[in-house]
């Protein structure tokens, strides 16, 4: 199994989690984030004064899937995230060792 998560602009959250869910997605987890990389944050107006802006608003979303599924998912991610635009956001995949589902104690795929 692997974790695949996504940082990403907020307004593609909502394609991003329709892509994920023709994947066969079942569920994630969706986390408000701040950060910056390339784009290095930008400067805003506001009441006449100039401020800097470091951190952007990014959406952190996190799903477990099966390695078999795993390229799909990320191509649905890729494809339903991509603006063209500097700050479209990275993808990190990592493995995961165990899974267990609290209500029903189902153990790794079955849990997913």
């Amino acid at each position: 199994m692997k974790q695949i998560t996504a940082i990403i602009k907020p307004f593609k959250l909502e394609e991003v989690r329709e892509a994920l869910a023709e994947c066969g997605v079942t569920g994630l987890t969706v986390t408000e984030v701040k950060g910056f990389g390339r784009q290095k944050g930008h400067t805003e107006l506001y009441r006449g004064a100039e401020y800097v802006v470091d951190f952007l608003p990014k959406v952190k979303v996190e799903v477990t899937v099966k390695s078999d599924d795993v390229d799909n998912c990320v191509d649905a991610i890729v494809r339903a995230a991509r603006t063209g635009k500097i700050g479209d956001g990275k993808i990190f995949i990592t493995a995961v060792e165990r899974v267990i589902r609290i209500r029903t104690g189902e153990l790794d795929e079955a849990a997913v």
